[in-house]
Order: structure tokens, then C-alpha cells, then sequence
């Protein structure tokens, strides 16, 4: 019998001054089987930058064609597609012409590896960006992860500060590759 995804709940109250967005998103994460915590709340706080009324959670870590995180426009036309991870250059060159931008969230010991042998590839197809969050931040953030989560996220000149009810952090993620004012 397969193992099912565990849901989480989160309330995300986000106030981001660099692009004048002040929401609120009730979201329903399922984290898969094989995801860990560090893995979910990267997509959870790669959502939260990247914030639209529109922008969903994929299929999850199954789904081969589908991005983490996207933004479709009512044609069904792809603005958005955001991974979480180190995913495979030919799936972000796939992903580069499927979208009108692409964002990578990088995490973990393999994250600069495959910078070293992708980033030039990526930064040759004109609209991805890529970010990189530290392992002691990905600790930080994860230790936030709880079924039920009640997240503050604000950002002000690219600094990030994230809290819940018992704990505050800033997020410094490295920006390996930007484009036109995409986190």
C-alpha cells in the first residue's frame, strides 16, 4: 500500500513592499511521503515571493512535467513555473520555453555543484533566476514547519523577515541568477 502525503495547513500573511503585494493566502500543503520539512516550507516560502492570486502548488514530487509551484493566466498560458531543489538543467531549458519566467529555489550540499555545471545554461535562456538559501537559514525555516502554521512574512530592499507566533527570522537567500526584478 502507498504511503499518502501528510496535509499541512498554513496562513500566510504576506506584506511585500518591494512589489506593493499585502495578502493573505490560506494554503493546503501536501507533503509527500519521500519531502521533508526543509523541502516543503522551501515551496512554501517560494510561494510567498512570488505571490499572485492566481499562483497554486503542482501535483507535487511525481509529477514529472509540472513545475512545484505555478501561474497560469486564464488561457491557461504558463507566467510562472517555480522549483524547489536542484532540478535537471534539461527540465528548467523545457521549463524556460513552456514559461514566461522561471525561478529555481536551490537548497542543500548538491546546490553548488549544480550551479557550477548549469548556471551558465540557465543564465542563456534570458528569463530564469535562481536562488539559494543557506543551510543554517533552511534549518531556521524548517524548524517552522507545524500542521497548522500561522506565517508573517515581510520584505523590504530583499531583505526577508518570516515569524509565526513563538519564532522570528531573516532569510538572506543568495540571488545566483536575476532576472528583470524577479526574486
Amino acid at each position: 500500500m502507498a504511503l499518502k502525503s501528510t496535509i499541512f495547513k498554513a496562513d500566510l500573511q504576506i506584506a511585500d513592499m518591494d512589489r506593493h503585494y499585502y495578502q493573505t493566502h490560506s494554503l493546503t500543503i501536501a507533503r509527500h511521503p519521500s519531502e521533508n520539512d526543509e523541502r516543503m516550507m522551501m515551496r512554501v516560502l517560494a510561494f510567498a515571493l512570488h505571490a499572485t492570486d492566481r499562483l497554486a502548488f503542482g501535483k507535487g514530487l511525481s509529477t514529472e512535467d509540472e513545475p512545484d509551484i505555478f501561474e497560469d493566466d486564464l488561457t491557461g498560458a504558463m507566467l510562472q513555473w517555480i522549483d524547489v531543489g536542484v532540478p535537471d538543467e534539461r527540465r528548467i531549458v523545457k521549463a524556460s520555453r513552456r514559461s514566461e519566467s522561471v525561478a529555481v529555489y536551490a537548497y542543500g550540499n548538491g546546490a553548488l555543484p549544480w550551479w557550477k555545471q548549469s548556471g551558465k545554461v540557465f543564465a542563456s535562456l534570458g528569463n530564469v533566476s535562481v536562488c539559494f538559501l543557506p543551510s543554517e537559514q533552511l534549518r531556521e525555516l524548517a524548524s517552522l514547519a507545524q500542521r497548522t502554521m500561522q506565517l508573517q512574512l515581510t520584505v523590504q530592499e530583499g531583505q526577508l523577515w518570516l515569524s509565526d507566533q513563538a519564532c522570528a527570522m531573516q532569510l538572506e537567500p543568495a540571488r545566483w541568477l536575476a532576472v528583470n526584478n524577479v526574486t
